[in-house]
């Protein structure tokens, strides 16, 4: 397809491959929330796990993201990014369908708990790593934020149904025998993935005599020269630190113990809240086109973290207090939506192919690896200055993620055209922009 016919609109409910897609990545979505509550709720009820055997269970699904630029690099030299993707949802099919079986002969143990949360993570960083490339080559390059917008709609859905679909699943079923749907959406996405065939780009064989290690650091450096990558990964890299100092378990404390309400009221709000992700999702494509990609990039960097401030000032009557805790989550879920859609199509654009994946794996390594940081951070520094305070710092520290994308060319890209000054043409342009 030539620059000139992906510059036009394309609706993708008319492409079949997009589709069937779609539909494999919302299911698999669904799946997810369903094991999110099951493998905690396993290891606390079955197994009587601590507080901190929890929070290992938790640590070691993201852990094998700081393998990613390693495994970006390898991935990037296989011609089939799409048979790694089915491969990596049917050895997570696999993986979980363990549990249920280790169940029946009542013999699951936190071993076996922390092998799956390992083995499920390493496979989906595959899926990740191999996805950038063959979403650029199935989706034209005009529709990207389109794509993107569905996509995290049917995120957002699951994040608003998924939670009490999962409890009634668990309290039905068992926890264990649950993730057996889990199991059986990520095999629905490897059928819906291997029935069709797109153009795949080729392995970035110009380079197979150099080392793994070697191009790696390629792709990091990539990522560095680049004006537009560089700032985004600061930027992302900055707001994801920040959310996580204020993370969602710190959220939940500070509205349990400071704010006193209930686990039924905050998950009501935290219900009402979410609905802001689906809004979001909903509204990123027209946004962009009225305002530009690039602005709503930076709406979104700072709507994301900035209404936490409005959590560490609540107060007053119950409605009042619980309302504010939806409020908050409501227009957090706006803000990052906003910023991902759009950024996640921007790059898909700036980055040409041969560089997809070695790209997403450095961008995994360094904005995941700093999740965990930022979340112990946001614990240490709760225990020495008070909840209120930990909130504000990761609400005025996430907003300052801005401070990346001001000077860089990102505020000034309206659109993803090829006649678009500011963005290199991925398919024509291999070459690391300089400095």
């Amino acid at each position: 397809m030539s620059a000139a016919d992906q510059s036009l609109p394309v609706s993708l409910w008319r492409d079949r491959r997009f589709r069937r897609f779609w539909a494999g990545q919302s299911i698999s979505q669904f799946g997810d929330r369903i094991t999110e509550l099951a493998l905690p709720l396993i290891a606390v009820g079955a197994l009587h796990a601590s507080a901190n055997q929890v929070a290992l269970l938790t640590a070691l699904i993201w852990t094998p993201n700081l393998l990613a630029i390693g495994l970006g690099a390898w991935v990037d030299h296989h011609v089939h990014k799409r048979r790694l993707m089915v491969l990596a949802d049917l050895v997570r099919a696999s993986v979980l369908l363990s549990l249920p079986a280790a169940h029946l002969l009542g013999r699951v143990t936190l071993g076996q708990l922390y092998a799956v949360a390992l083995l499920t993570g390493a496979a989906g960083v595959l899926f990740n790593t191999a996805y950038p490339p063959f979403f650029a080559h199935l989706v034209p390059r005009s529709s990207y934020i389109d794509a993107n917008s569905k996509f995290s709609a049917s995120r957002s859905a699951s994040y608003v149904a998924g939670p009490a679909i999962g409890g009634g699943l668990v309290q039905a079923l068992t926890a264990p025998v649950a993730v057996v749907v889990d199991a059986l959406t990520f095999l629905a996405s490897a059928v819906l993935v291997g029935r069709f065939s797109i153009d795949e780009p080729p392995g970035a064989h110009d380079q197979a005599a150099s080392s793994l290690p070697r191009r790696a650091g390629e792709g990091l450096v990539f990522v560095v020269r680049h004006p537009v990558l560089r700032a985004s990964l600061g930027c992302a890299a900055t707001v994801n630190f920040f959310t996580f100092v204020a993370g969602s378990g710190l959220i939940v404390l500070y509205a349990s113990r400071i704010l006193g309400l209930t686990a039924g009221v905050i998950g009501m709000a935290f219900g009402i809240g979410a609905t802001g992700s689906l809004l979001g999702a909903v509204i990123a494509p027209k946004i962009s086109r009225r305002v530009g990609v690039g602005r709503s990039i930076v709406v979104g960097a700072v709507l994301f973290p900035a209404p936490i401030a409005i959590a560490a000032a609540a107060g007053g009557p119950l409605w009042a207090r619980a309302g504010t805790l939806a409020v908050v989550e409501f227009l957090s879920g706006v803000g990052v939506v906003l910023f991902d859609v759009n950024l996640n199509s921007l790059q898909a654009d700036v980055i040409p192919d041969g560089m997809r994946s070695r790209v997403a794996g450095a961008y995994s390594t360094i904005n995941y690896g700093l999740r965990p940081v930022g979340a112990v951070f946001g614990g240490l520094l709760a225990t020495l200055i008070g909840l209120r305070a930990t909130l504000l710092i990761g609400a005025v520290g996430g907003a300052l993620s801005l401070l990346w994308l001001l000077p860089s060319p990102i505020p000034r890209i309206h659109s993803l055209t090829p006649d678009n000054p500011a963005v290199p043409d991925s398919d024509t342009d291999a070459r690391p922009l300089p400095c």
